[in-house]
C-alpha cells in the first residue's frame, strides 16, 4: 500500500476540507506562501460523481496542482457502489488518498444518509468503507467525523479504528453541537488511549479551535494524537502554516488580489464570484479603514473591480 501517512514526520499539520473555501485556488495560494503537511480537497458527492452530467460539474473540485501532493480526495455518500466508483476515480486521477466525510452535519448531506448520519449507522459506515477500500486500491483510506452525535460517544471512534483504516480525523465536536461550542480536546487522550489499546496503526489526527501551528504542537503534546488539522484559521491567511506573522497590509491585499486573479481564472465558468466575499471580510480586518474597504469590496463583480478599489485604497495610506 502507498501509505503516505506512516512516512510523515510528527507531528503534522493538515489543512480541513472547507465547502467553499479550500478549492483549487486558495489552495494554490496556500502551496505557495505557507504549504501544509497534507492537503485536502472540498467534499465531493459520490452520488454525483456517479452521475455523468452530475459529473461534469464536480469534478473540478477534485482539481490539484503537482505542488499540493500529498493531497487527501474527500468523498461523502451512502451508497457502497457509488463510493467504490469515486475511490476508484479519485486513485486514478492520482490522489495520494481517499478520505469519507462521516462528520458534515449539514441538513441536505444528512439526508441522503451521509456526513454525520454515519454515526447512526455503524453497518452502512462498515459497508462504505470497505467499498472506498475496494475502489482505492492501493491508496490509504481515512475517515473525517465528530466524537458523537448527541452525546460524546467513545464507542463510535473505537468502532472505526476497527475498521482497518490509515487515518482517522476526529472534531471534537459532537453533532449537535455544529461548532457552537469550544472543541472538546480533553476527550482526545481518552481516544488515543483506545487506538493503543486496539494495538492499530491508525494514525490519528485532532480538529477543532486550533489557533496555529504554536497551539497545535501544544494540543498534540497534550494529547499524544499524531497531528492536528487546521480550519477556519487558515481564512484570511495563507501564512499560517509557513508561520509567518505581522503580515503587511500592503501584502495582504497583494495577496488577496492574486487568489482573487487565481479564482476567476481557475474556476470563473464553475463557480459564483460571490464566493470570494467570505474571502475579503477575512483578508481585510484589522486596520485603519478596513471596514470601509471591505464594505466596497462587497459590491465587486470581478477581479477588475476588486483590483480597483484595492488600488485606489493603497494610495491613501502610508507605505508600511
Amino acid at each position: 500500500m502507498k501509505n503516505f501517512w506512516q512516512k510523515l514526520n510528527k507531528p503534522f499539520f493538515c489543512l480541513a476540507p472547507m465547502a467553499d473555501v479550500t478549492d483549487c485556488a486558495f489552495r494554490t495560494i496556500i502551496a505557495k506562501y505557507g504549504k501544509p503537511d497534507v492537503f485536502w480537497t472540498e467534499f465531493v458527492s459520490a452520488d454525483g460523481l456517479a452521475h455523468p452530467d452530475a459529473r461534469e460539474k464536480l469534478i473540478i473540485d477534485l482539481r490539484y496542482s503537482k505542488k499540493e501532493h500529498p493531497i487527501v480526495a474527500q468523498i461523502f455518500g451512502a451508497r457502497p457502489e457509488n463510493i467504490k466508483n469515486a475511490s476508484k476515480l479519485c486513485r486514478e486521477l492520482g490522489f495520494d488518498g481517499i478520505d469519507i466525510n462521516m462528520g458534515c452535519p449539514d441538513r441536505s448531506i444528512e439526508k441522503q444518509g451521509a456526513g454525520a448520519c454515519m454515526i447512526k449507522s455503524p453497518d452502512i459506515a462498515k459497508k462504505i468503507i470497505q467499498s472506498a477500500k475496494e475502489g482505492a486500491g492501493d491508496l490509504p483510506v481515512s475517515v473525517k467525523t465528530r466524537i458523537g452525535y448527541n452525546k460524546y460517544d467513545p464507542e463510535w471512534i473505537k468502532f472505526l479504528l476497527e475498521q482497518d483504516i490509515q487515518a482517522l480525523t476526529i472534531h471534537l465536536r459532537t453533532r449537535k453541537e455544529m461548532s457552537l461550542v469550544p472543541a472538546h480536546w480533553e476527550y482526545m487522550k481518552e481516544l488515543v488511549e483506545i487506538k493503543n489499546k486496539l494495538g492499530v496503526d491508525t494514525v490519528i489526527i485532532g480538529n477543532g479551535d486550533v489557533e496555529d501551528l504554536e497551539d497545535g504542537r501544544k494540543k498534540i503534546a497534550e494529547s499524544g494524537a499524531d497531528g492536528v488539522m487546521i480550519g477556519r484559521g487558515i481564512f484570511g491567511n495563507p501564512w499560517l502554516f509557513g508561520e509567518r506573522k505581522n503580515i503587511g497590509v500592503e501584502e495582504k491585499l497583494k495577496v488577496m488580489l492574486e487568489h482573487t486573479k487565481l479564482f476567476e481564472k481557475m474556476l470563473g465558468e464553475h463557480k459564483n464570484f460571490s464566493i470570494m466575499k467570505k474571502h475579503y471580510k477575512a483578508y481585510v480586518n484589522g486596520f485603519e479603514g478596513a471596514k470601509e474597504l471591505r464594505m466596497e469590496l462587497m459590491e465587486g463583480g470581478d477581479y477588475k473591480d476588486i483590483e480597483k478599489v484595492v488600488k485606489v485604497f493603497l494610495k491613501k495610506i502610508p507605505k508600511l
